[in-house]
C-alpha cells in the first residue's frame, strides 16, 4: 500500500496538534528531543518506542547521548511527511 505524502493543509494542522515536534522542511521531517534523569531513563524509553515501532513497521531515525534521545520522523516511501509520522509522534508523546 503506497504512504500518501501530506498536503501543505494537513502537515500544518498536524503539527498543530504536536507542539512539541519541530519541523525540519530541508528533510520534510519532524524532529523531538527527549530529556531523562539519566543514560537507563533514557535507553528504557528507546526500549518502548523501538516495541511500538516494530509493531508499526514504521521506524525512526534517532540517537541517544547520556540522558538524551533526539528522533526525527520521515516516510521515506512518500517522499517527506506522512500520516505514519504524525501517529508515530503521537504514540511516542504518549509514553511520556
Amino acid at each position: 500500500m503506497m504512504v500518501e505524502h501530506l498536503t501543505d493543509d494537513l502537515r500544518a494542522e498536524s503539527l498543530a496538534a504536536l507542539p512539541e515536534w519541530q519541523y525540519e522542511p530541508e528533510r520534510d521531517a519532524i524532529t523531538r528531543r527527549f530529556t531523562f534523569q539519566d543514560f537507563v531513563e533514557a535507553f528504557g524509553f528507546m526500549t518502548r518506542v523501538a516495541l511500538l515501532a516494530e509493531k508499526a513497521d514504521h521506524h525512526p531515525e534517532w540517537s541517544n547521548v547520556w540522558n538524551r534521545v533526539d528522533i526525527l520522523l520521515t516516510t521515506h516511501d512518500a517522499g517527506g511527511l506522512s500520516t505514519r509520522d504524525i501517529e508515530m509522534a503521537r504514540a511516542i508523546d504518549a509514553l511520556i
